[in-house]
């Protein structure tokens, strides 16, 4: 090997301590072995904000000459692995607003490997991620998505099962002997080497044709040129007229950025029950990101492209379940939901009470001090 790179896509603010003991954790990891490693942040416009995707790297050579010549002329477009601390980046990231949605696979080598942190299967997976075009394989560390370091507990061993794994799917980059002495000597404690250990040997990858995965293309946007940039900063008004919606005689639907959708943000979305909705407006008044769209009856329809899952909403309905944070694994699409309550109200009931009552896990990490110690004898971590 030459040169090795790892790509670790995750959520600002709330996961940055996890995704910077990845990659600090891959650097001491390689040390032991003799090699040279750098581990960075990289951004283009500072998204690190709440929930919003942002990356970190880990760079890998054999020799600090061949190091520095890769970072030289270094690009994150041909990664050996691509690590989503979160399963609902699966869907595409839109880490910078006039990008567009970046599939999670975008950056991955050919022969790469995804790695992710989920409880869902791998087919299942494997239908919401953008085809690449060319073979790689995706490979599954079985745990709930970890928001540790922002208002859980610190004994979260997500940052070790990954850096465990990663040695089991990209041994050219790090055996798993060093990584294990190098979390022992990073965090000083038995239950971490024990978690890496763990989940290098259930890790195993699926491999993932061309023709397998979401065939929807992403959204992007034409950027302008420099010949047509102004000078000075220039920020354009937005026009405050509502919009006009094809099917939709009536209502009001506020004016949203068209380059910033937000939908990538969400780890959970609203399911509202409209027929116990006594249009109160709460939902709509409290809302951060207006993404509320008063229908012609009066309703309140979340736009599900621009909501991005805060929560707020549920917290500030007077109603018992009229609306209902669920796990966004539960959902394929960005449909109105209004629209399928006026076409189908007996089917939209059962769906609602379907998500509701069978809605998948979804943890902000460890409970209380000493849970995964818990999950390890009983063998369920």
């Amino acid at each position: 090997m030459s040169t090795g790179s790892v790509e670790v896509v995750y959520r600002g603010i709330f996961q940055k301590t996890l995704a910077k003991n990845i990659c600090r954790g891959i650097v001491f990891a390689a040390r032991k072995e003799g090699k040279i490693g750098t581990a960075f942040g990289r951004y283009g416009d500072s998204p690190e904000r709440n929930g919003i995707p942002a990356k970190q790297f880990a760079v890998v050579s054999d020799t600090e000459e061949e190091l520095e010549e890769h970072l030289a002329k270094y690009e994150p477009v041909n990664n050996d692995v691509t690590i989503a601390a979160d399963d609902a980046l699966c869907k595409g990231i839109e880490s910078w607003a006039w990008y567009g949605l970046q599939p999670i696979n975008k950056l991955l080598g050919d022969g790469g490997t995804l790695l992710v942190t989920s409880i869902q299967s791998p087919n299942k997976l494997i239908k919401t991620i953008h085809r690449k075009g060319t073979p790689y394989n995706l490979a599954i560390v079985k745990a709930q998505a970890s928001f540790s370091g922002l208002w859980a507990y610190k004994d979260d061993h997500t940052d070790v099962r990954l850096l465990g794994a990663l040695a089991k799917v990209a041994p050219h980059i790090v055996s798993l002997d060093a990584m294990l002495e190098a979390i022992r000597d990073q965090w000083n404690d038995d239950l971490k080497v024990a978690a890496a250990k763990r989940a290098y040997e259930a890790t195993e990858s699926t491999p993932v044709g061309v023709d397998q995965g979401n065939d929807e293309v992403p959204f992007s946007f034409d950027l302008p040129g420099w010949t047509k940039m102004e000078e000075g900063l220039v920020i354009r008004g937005m026009d405050a007229k509502p919009q006009d919606v094809p099917g939709r005689d009536g209502g009001y639907v506020p004016t949203r950025n068209e380059v910033f959708k937000k939908f990538s943000t969400r780890t959970m979305r609203p399911v509202i029950n409209f027929d116990t909705c006594t249009k109160c407006t709460l939902c709509w008044l409290n809302c951060p990101d207006t993404c509320f769209d008063i229908t012609p009856d009066g309703f309140y329809d979340a736009n599900m492209e621009a909501c991005c899952g805060c929560g707020v909403c549920e917290a500030v309905c007077p109603v018992k379940d009229c609306v209902t944070m669920v796990n966004e694994e539960a959902f394929e699409d960005n449909d109105s939901q209004w629209e399928m309550w006026t076409k189908d109200k007996e089917g939209y009931l059962a769906w609602l009470t379907k998500n509701i009552t069978e809605r998948p896990a979804r943890s902000h990490g460890y409970h209380h001090v000493g849970q995964y110690a818990e999950e390890i004898a009983d063998g369920t971590a």
